[in-house]
């Protein structure tokens, strides 16, 4: 059947292309209802041959193949068709590290999520540090994860988070008797932003491997035997010597407590 309708199809167009064919092959005794059915049909592909012949090979190739289908071009643009890469791909495809630091990099990133390390972060970042620019919350986070490296303090966020001495929590949000309840979700999803991306591998380079900071509003004893390595927004950050690691880990918290208590009461 296709067949057929290629050579009819093939037929019609030539005949009209042939303007030299003769009358009676034009017309021929295609209208004769007396005729047979076969001689109707053998005279109908004598009068395809011969059209068929005056046509140019290029042009009769075209007919034969007949029309090309071209791709369907989508309304909005491509669609992927791969999974999501996975947040180590996409940082290789972006060339590199993490920039937690640059605004346009970070609000193109997935929606944070992860397990209760990455909340301990995200909440020290948030209580910490949440009025500061990026740079200075991931100061804040950087020293969190130093400490994580450093003998003298526990092995885990949540352990140096949560972590109390003879002075008072290290960070005064965990034990100021106020519940730890986030005020304001935009400045919660950067903080998250900033933790996910200190955990996925982002360079720790603004305090210089501080394990300490304060704000200018104290001076505590520790500060003057302690190495400063950067002051950022309104915290000055320290590296504890590891001869005297192990002697204030309990001293960090009530350096910076005024400002943190001031977040919380605007935050309240």
């Amino acid at each position: 059947m296709n067949v057929l309708k290629t050579w009819a199809g093939a037929s019609a167009l030539t005949i009209a292309l042939s303007s030299g064919l003769a009358a009676e092959v034009s017309v021929s005794h295609s209208n004769d209802p007396t005729a047979p059915i076969d001689a109707r049909l053998a005279s109908l592909l004598n009068q395809e041959r011969a059209g068929l012949a005056l046509v140019e090979g290029s042009k009769l190739a075209g007919l034969v193949a007949g029309p090309q289908k071209t791709a369907k071009r989508p309304l909005f643009g491509a669609v992927a068709t791969t999974s999501a890469p996975t947040r180590a791909a996409a940082r290789k495809a972006a060339g590199g590290a993490p920039r937690v630091t640059d605004p346009m990099w970070l609000a193109a990133q997935p929606a944070p999520k992860g397990d209760q390390q990455f909340r301990c972060l995200a909440t020290a970042v948030y209580f910490e540090a949440r009025g500061e620019s990026l740079h200075g919350q991931a100061a804040v986070a950087e020293v969190i994860l130093n400490r994580v490296e450093t003998p003298a303090y526990p092995n885990s966020i949540c352990g140096v988070v949560n972590q109390a001495g003879k002075g008072g929590c290290q960070f005064s949000y965990v034990c100021d008797g106020k519940p730890e309840t986030i005020g304001d979700p935009r400045a919660w999803d950067r903080a998250a932003r900033i933790a996910r991306a200190m955990l996925d591998g982002a360079p720790r380079e603004l305090t210089q491997g501080a394990t300490h900071f304060h704000t200018p509003a104290v001076n505590p004893k520790w500060a003057r035997s302690f190495t400063q390595t950067a002051r950022i927004g309104s915290h000055i950050f320290y590296r504890q010597p590891l001869r005297v690691a192990s002697a204030a880990p309990s001293q960090v918290a009530s350096a910076s407590a005024p400002l943190r208590q001031s977040a919380r009461s605007k935050q309240d």
